[in-house]
């Protein structure tokens, strides 16, 4: 368990399966900013060495410095922003609660919409983002958590009348719902070849795998774990192809197939991770109030090195 060190917090992996030995990290967990109502969104931009983060109940969008260490408003009034992820461009993928979109950052920062409606029908609240790198396609969650209530979005009624994932064409811009039958969908994460993607449910409280067809047909979505703490949240899969989820009590660190390798415990209710740094080895947390980051020996899939 995690208690208050001299720098930061300390803190241990716990090994749960011998197929996780070998994975270390910093004795000690560095608290990196405090005091938001509900981190989400961490994003980290090599280009610039800094990370975007998400504190949704405020309405802004926050930014650490890694050069300085300084924490400081981004954006705000921001559509109460979630989930983000950064293209294979370097752009910007924001989803927004309060404006129920899918944007995107250009370069010259100019906004772009890329999703704000299925069929005509005015999204939910756009939850989470990712980016299939092989075609361009963007792919998002669209849970009802930013239409429930006004704490972190606008109190309204689902006009589409269900929870769905969806994959924006890279070409056309069509809007498709490509798996229909969640609770409430909410973290995704391709596989390093995508041809597979991790999608979690938090209101069931589990993890559902999917095949990934070249058009974007997903097959499958057999549940391959469920959460023993709290609810899964946020998710990421490392250069060995292990998946990072967000839960109760922090990491949880499952096999490909669903099996619970081992946690990594946090002080506060963890909602979503990201890699970055310079060799993408710095997992870095957001965590009910907290940014949280600690150095470890493996990385991120797919992550572009500086």
């Amino acid at each position: 368990m995690a208690d208050d060190g001299g720098d930061g917090i300390k803190v241990r992996f716990e090994v749960l399966d011998g197929r996780l030995r070998g994975v270390r990290g910093d004795s000690w967990i560095e608290r990196l900013h405090t005091g938001s109502r509900w981190t989400e969104g961490p994003v980290y931009f090599p280009a610039g060495r800094y990370l975007l983060f998400s504190d949704i109940p405020n309405d802004r969008l926050l930014r650490w410095d890694e050069t300085t260490g300084v924490v400081g408003v981004f954006q705000q009034n921001a559509g109460f922003p979630n989930g983000h992820t950064r293209d294979c461009q370097g752009r910007l993928i924001s989803c927004e609660h309060g404006n129920r979109r899918v944007t995107r950052t250009e370069h010259d920062g100019s906004v772009t919409v890329l999703a704000d409606n299925w069929q005509g029908h005015r999204l939910n609240s756009p939850n989470d983002v990712v980016e299939r790198c092989s075609d361009g396609s963007i792919w998002f969650t669209d849970p009802t958590y930013g239409i429930e209530s006004d704490y972190e979005g606008h109190q309204a009624v689902s006009e589409i009348g269900a929870r769905q994932v969806y994959r924006i064409d890279p070409v056309s811009g069509e809007v498709r719902a490509v798996a229909t039958d969640f609770l409430q969908p909410n973290g995704l994460a391709f596989t390093a070849d995508e041809t597979q993607l991790y999608v979690s449910d938090s209101e069931a409280k589990h993890i559902r795998l999917f095949d990934v067809a070249a058009d974007g047909t997903l097959t499958g979505g057999d549940v391959i774990a469920t959460c023993t703490q709290g609810t899964f949240d946020g998710l990421r899969v490392d250069d060995s192809g292990r998946l990072w989820v967000a839960a109760g009590d922090g990491l949880h660190c499952l096999h490909p197939d669903g099996s619970l390798l081992g946690k990594l415990h946090l002080p506060e209710t963890a909602a979503n991770l990201t890699f970055g740094g310079g060799q993408g080895n710095t997992l870095f947390i957001t965590a009910t109030r907290s940014l949280y980051s600690i150095r470890v020996n493996f990385a991120g899939a797919r992550y572009p090195r500086r």
